[in-house]
C-alpha cells in the first residue's frame, strides 16, 4: 500500500455573504487591502473599507492582470515601509492574490531585487519575516487562496520570463470564499477562471503527486465544472450556479495544493508570454490533448478520470473538446496562432519543465 501526505495550513470560511466575517478574522490587527482598480468603481471597495473600519491602513488598487515583475518591484520597498505591522487582505482574482503574496516576504535588503535574484536562479530567498494574509477571490478560477504559489511575469527584459514563489510563507492564513462577489464579472472571465479551474482539478489526477484526498477533491470540481459550467454562461445571475462554480474553484484549489499542476500549465506559460492568452483559456484548450496523453498510462489514473464524464462515455478526451466547442473554445493550436510544429516543440519543452514533470506521462517515459 502506498504512503501519502495532505497538508492545507488554510483556514477556509465558504458561503453566500460570508465577506461580512472579514472583520474577526483581523484580531484587531491593522489591514492593507490588496486589489484591483475596478474594485472602487464597482462599490465593492467601498464595501470592504466599511468592514475594516478604523482597522484599515491604507490600499493599494492599482493591480493588474498578469503581476509584472517591475510593478513589483516598484511597490514593494515603500509597501514594507507602510505597512510592516499589518494583514495583507487581498480582494479580486488570481492576478490580484498572486499580486499580494509578493509583499508577504520581507528580506534584509528591503529590495524585492533580493527576492527576484533568488527566483532567477531557482532559489528560495531568504527571508527576514513574513506577513499574514486574508485572500478574498472574486473570480471562480483560481484556487490561489489555497496555495502558497503566485507567479510572477517579466515582459520587460530582452528574454520574457515567469517565475513562481512559492514558500511557506506564503500560504495565506485564511480565505473568504464569497460566490456573492462573482455576480458582476462578465462572460469570458467567468468562462475562464471556470476552465481554469478545470484545469487546476484535471491536472491534479493526471499528476504524479496525486493522492486519495486530491482525487476526491478534484472529481468532484471537474464534475462540476463539464456539467454546469454552459448553463451558468446561459444564466450568470443564477445564485446556485455561481456559487457551484465558487466551490469547483475552492475545491480544485484544495486538490492542486498539494499536487502542483501538471503539463497544461507548463504549456501555458508560453501561451501566454508569447501569444497573450488569458491564463484560464491558456491552460484549458491543451486540455483533450493531455487527456489522450494520459490515457492508458496508469489504470488508476484513468479510473478516476473515467469518473468525470461517467462510465457511460467511451471516449472521454473527445466529450472534452465537445464541451471546450461548447463554452466556444477551440482545442486546436492552429486556431490560438501555434503551427503544428510550434505545437510539437512547445509540448516537449513543457514536458521537460518543473510541472511538466509532474506528468504522469513524463514519469512513465522517464
Amino acid at each position: 500500500m502506498s504512503t501519502w501526505h495532505f497538508h492545507n495550513p488554510v483556514a477556509v470560511t465558504f458561503g453566500w455573504g460570508v465577506l461580512n466575517q472579514l472583520p474577526p478574522l483581523l484580531k484587531g490587527r491593522r489591514a492593507v487591502v490588496v486589489t484591483f482598480p475596478q474594485a472602487r468603481e464597482t462599490g465593492l471597495l467601498a464595501q470592504i473599507e466599511a468592514l475594516l473600519g478604523s482597522h484599515l491602513a491604507g490600499v493599494i488598487d492599482d493591480v493588474q492582470p498578469n503581476p509584472e515583475l517591475s510593478w513589483v518591484s516598484g511597490h514593494y520597498t515603500r509597501f514594507w515601509q507602510q505597512y510592516a505591522d499589518c494583514v495583507v487582505v487581498a480582494v479580486g482574482g488570481g492576478s490580484v492574490l498572486d499580486s499580494a503574496k509578493m509583499f508577504l516576504p520581507g528580506v534584509a535588503s528591503g529590495d524585492f531585487a533580493e527576492i527576484h535574484a533568488a527566483l532567477a536562479q531557482g532559489k528560495a530567498p531568504a527571508i527576514t519575516r513574513a506577513l499574514p494574509m486574508i485572500a478574498v477571490p472574486t473570480t471562480a478560477g483560481t484556487g490561489s487562496e489555497v496555495t502558497p504559489w503566485a507567479t510572477l511575469w517579466d515582459r520587460t527584459s530582452a528574454q520574457h520570463q515567469k517565475y513562481s514563489l512559492h514558500l511557506a510563507q506564503t500560504w495565506p492564513e485564511a480565505a473568504l470564499v464569497d460566490p456573492a462577489l462573482t455576480l458582476s464579472l462578465p462572460h469570458t472571465v467567468t468562462r475562464d477562471s471556470n476552465l481554469d479551474a478545470l484545469s487546476h482539478a484535471l491536472e491534479a489526477i493526471w499528476n504524479v503527486n496525486a493522492n486519495p484526498v486530491s482525487d476526491g477533491l478534484a472529481l468532484q470540481a471537474a464534475q462540476t465544472v463539464v456539467r454546469h459550467l454552459p448553463e451558468l454562461l446561459d444564466n450568470p445571475s443564477s445564485v446556485a450556479l455561481r456559487t457551484l462554480a465558487s466551490r469547483a474553484s475552492l475545491l480544485a484549489g484544495l486538490a492542486f495544493s498539494n499536487t502542483k499542476t501538471a503539463l497544461a500549465h507548463n504549456i501555458s506559460y508560453e501561451m501566454t508570454l508569447k501569444h497573450g492568452l488569458s491564463h484560464g483559456l491558456a491552460c484549458s484548450f491543451t486540455l483533450p490533448m493531455v487527456w489522450r496523453l494520459a490515457w492508458g498510462v496508469r489504470p488508476d489514473r484513468d479510473a478516476v478520470l473515467q469518473q468525470v464524464f461517467g462510465a457511460q462515455e467511451t471516449d472521454p478526451a473527445s466529450a472534452l473538446d465537445r464541451f471546450l466547442a461548447r463554452v466556444g473554445v477551440s482545442s486546436n493550436f492552429q486556431d490560438h496562432g501555434v503551427s503544428p510544429e510550434q505545437a510539437r516543440d512547445m509540448v516537449e519543452r513543457a514536458l521537460q519543465g518543473p510541472r511538466g514533470r509532474n506528468f504522469i506521462q513524463a514519469a512513465a517515459a522517464a
